[in-house]
């Protein structure tokens, strides 16, 4: 797999719409570790990631947060002790967008 540099994306300036099924498979195949879930408007894709310790998982949520404002697209978070579960959706499209996917990876890069 390939890394590019992610720069911030306007998506204000750029209509947002839900992904077909064929274009929701293709995505998945190249971000790692993602699953789909839910069904209907309520679809999403997710992941959990694990750490060794509180304090790391607050670090990586306060990362998460930072793209989430920058990118102005918030994920679902569920946050334990070693463990932070992210889910993205695109609300305003009723499914998953090209942005859940954006995000996806601007989270990923964090560990890279």
């Amino acid at each position: 797999m390939t890394t590019t540099p992610l720069k911030q994306q306007d998506w204000s300036t750029q209509p947002r719409r839900a992904l077909s099924a064929t274009q929701l498979v293709s995505q998945l195949a190249q971000t790692e570790g993602w699953q789909l879930s839910g069904d209907g408007a309520d679809v999403a894709i997710e992941k959990t990631y694990s750490f060794v310790n509180y304090y790391e998982t607050m670090a990586f949520v306060n990362a998460v947060a930072l793209i989430a404002h920058q990118q102005d697209h918030h994920p679902d978070l569920k946050v334990s002790y070693n463990r932070c579960h992210v889910r993205f959706n695109t609300h305003d499209v009723g499914g998953v967008s090209a942005t859940d996917f954006d995000c996806a990876r601007r989270v990923d890069a964090l560990l890279a």
